[in-house]
């Protein structure tokens, strides 16, 4: 038999590949003639580059960047193969890379994930998947796009401060000098979320607050963000302040659509089509799938249910496995309506979360192989 085990990350816990593993390797203690294809999964998140690099084939690549308060910091991003790259905003520009006290959204920079997007163009990368989420950062995207070139000046003409702080005295743009090869390059962009660039549901009234910004804070960023968008106007002829996802990760999304003609897609779907998903369900018995928590989020389109959609088409069976599933009968209808048949939760007993989080590797050994266990006892 072909089972596809095909999880997201166990958060703070596990990654991808090690999920995929741990199950497999339980399977594997009772059916050890199965074909086991482990194929580690995200959404656009954290760890989307490490899983389509375990996915692929490819390769992690370490390089310095610049963090988002302008501090170096050791970042990274995936070769798939010659053509085509994966980047997390978040390993340059992320919420992470600064500790709690010193969040400053007012002054963060995404210079970092430029830097990341030349170094792929460096290596011969023409097709770039860029993960947005866990940003740091609140200035449209500036500071990437400074990176690659584009001129942002102030009424002086003076290249603009970093962070939300430039954007409040930018008054010119200048594309001239941006690098060329972009010119040539397809941008998929993981983006979940709907947010316009301003407003009471832009960037900076929603994702603010978590990054340090109090309500003044707040309404400054709204304007600097409302500035840009007319410079953006001015420039290129062209609004993306109500565009859909534009105010993904502190406005980024808006120059990806702005400058990188990018397309602007959930993630799932994305990083399904990258590592070619039918491929591996064509024949398969059944599929496995997972994360830490599976919940109401989960049903709105991430990793488990998106995989489940596609397995729906091979008419695979789809099994997932949580940490934490639901109790609630509404809602694990709602998982099987979308291709989830059955939730089973990967916990042996009751648990405090720091034994959880810490035995989660044996657990999903121990549910892999009682996963295997049911299967042959459905078989009779």
């Amino acid at each position: 038999m072909k089972v596809v085990i095909a999880p997201d990350s166990f958060k703070e816990s596990l990654s991808a590949e090690a999920v995929a593993r741990a199950l497999a390797d339980g399977w594997r203690s009772l059916m050890p003639d199965a074909e086991l294809v482990e194929l580690p999964l995200a959404d656009g998140g954290e760890g989307t580059t490490q899983a389509l690099v375990a996915a692929t084939g490819g390769e992690m690549v370490r390089c310095r960047a610049t963090g988002p308060l302008g501090q170096p910091v050791e970042a990274f991003w995936g070769r798939i193969d010659g053509a085509r790259a994966v980047i997390e905003c978040a390993a340059a520009s992320g919420l992470d890379l600064v500790s709690r006290d010193a969040r400053d959204p007012w002054h963060a920079t995404t210079w970092g994930t430029g830097e990341l997007i030349l170094a792929a163009l460096n290596s011969g990368a023409r097709h770039i998947i860029v993960g947005l989420g866990g940003s740091a950062t609140n200035d449209g995207g500036a500071g990437m796009l400074q990176a690659l070139g584009v001129k942002l000046l102030d009424a002086k003409g003076e290249p603009i401060n970093p962070g939300a702080a430039g954007l409040a005295q930018l008054a010119q743009i200048d594309i001239s000098a941006m690098d060329g090869r972009l010119a040539d390059v397809r941008f998929e962009v993981a983006c979940d979320v709907d947010n316009p660039l301003t407003g009471p549901e832009g960037a900076s009234a929603i994702f603010g607050p978590q990054k340090g910004a109090d309500e003044a804070l707040v309404g400054r960023m709204d304007e600097a963000l409302r500035n840009y968008d007319e410079q953006i106007q001015r420039c290129l002829g062209r609004s993306v302040d109500k565009t859909a996802g534009a105010g993904a990760a502190g406005g980024l999304g808006s120059a990806f659509l702005a400058f990188l003609n990018a397309e602007l897609k959930p993630g799932i779907e994305i990083i399904l089509d990258a590592v070619d998903i039918e491929s591996h369900l064509q024949g398969a018995d059944l599929l496995i799938t997972g994360e830490g928590r599976i919940d109401g989020q989960t049903a709105r389109g991430k990793t488990p249910v998106g995989v489940a959609r596609r397995a729906m088409q091979y008419r695979v069976p789809c099994i997932a496995v949580g940490g934490s599933v639901p109790t609630e009968l509404a809602l694990l209808d709602q998982l099987a309506e979308q291709g989830i048949r059955a939730v089973f939760p990967i916990l042996p007993g009751v648990s405090a979360l720091e034994e959880a989080l810490a035995d989660a590797e044996r657990n999903l050994r121990l549910c892999g192989r009682n996963l295997a266990a049911y299967w042959r006892c459905c078989q009779f």
